[in-house]
């Protein structure tokens, strides 16, 4: 098959030094963008590798190198369960980064997983549109890439592009039988950087896939990410990388 690069692909050699360089790209871009744009707006993402990235960013040096008061917190997607849930998105940020920096509170976005789920949407829509206009532009959004290559709350089955107009949207993810809301290809297209952070060996066939494979987003939803602008990065492990041809 033909390669498809998608991005820059960053290889690590293990799980933590992939959370080690996740972080470092988070500050990175928050220096840059509170230099430039004087504010940070950055969307999180749920899973083992943000919650290990998050964990490293709240310990010196590297949270002594963000200007919390200038980051503005935003969720890429989240379940539709309760702030205080092990399965919120919200809930593994906040105990992980969120407590343990001097983010201001008025600064968290979270999306309301307690609400009804359409409701829920088009509420943090609105909050994007107040903050960023009418297209909002995120510094940073971090993704992971499930085994069968979703990302966010975008899953196989169905085009991604759905409803493209609409800048957050309310899923029901039939496998897992549970309601979900998750930012848009429209809004994670027009990030200035997005940030893709997948580990282990069980993510190598999707990770072939996605990159070598045709393009098929309706099966590998991943496939729709393609920064009108800005940068895609892939930020893996070598077992992740296991079956991608070698340069």
């Amino acid at each position: 098959m033909i390669d498809r690069t998608l991005g820059d692909l960053h290889v690590f050699e293990t799980p933590e030094e992939v959370a080690a360089g996740v972080a470092d790209a988070f500050v990175a871009d928050a220096e840059r963008a509170v230099q430039d744009r004087g504010a940070f707006f950055v969307a999180l993402a749920g899973g083992s590798t943000p919650k290990a990235a998050y964990a490293l960013l709240a310990q010196t040096p590297r949270d002594q190198r963000v200007d919390w008061r200038h980051v503005h917190v935003y969720f890429g997607d989240e379940r539709c369960v309760a702030p205080d849930s092990a399965e919120s998105n919200y809930n593994m940020a906040r105990e992980a980064l969120l407590s343990r920096v001097p983010v201001p509170e008025e600064n968290v976005h979270r999306m309301r997983g307690e609400d009804d789920p359409e409701q829920a949407a088009r509420a943090y829509a609105s909050q994007l549109v107040q903050a960023m206009g009418d297209t909002p532009v995120f510094d940073l959004i971090m993704l992971g890439m499930g085994t069968d290559a979703h990302t966010a709350s975008l899953f196989p089955g169905s085009d991604p592009q759905t409803d493209e107009d609409r800048l957050v949207r309310a899923v029901y993810v039939e496998k897992l039988s549970a309601h979900r809301i998750t930012l848009t290809p429209r809004v994670l297209n027009n990030a200035r950087h997005v940030l893709v952070a997948t580990e282990g060996l069980p993510k190598a066939p999707a990770l072939y896939a996605v990159r070598c494979g045709p393009y098929d987003p309706v099966e590998r939803p991943i496939q729709v990410l393609a920064p009108r602008s800005g940068t895609l990065s892939w930020y893996v492990d070598r077992k992740a990388a296991a079956e991608l041809p070698s340069k």
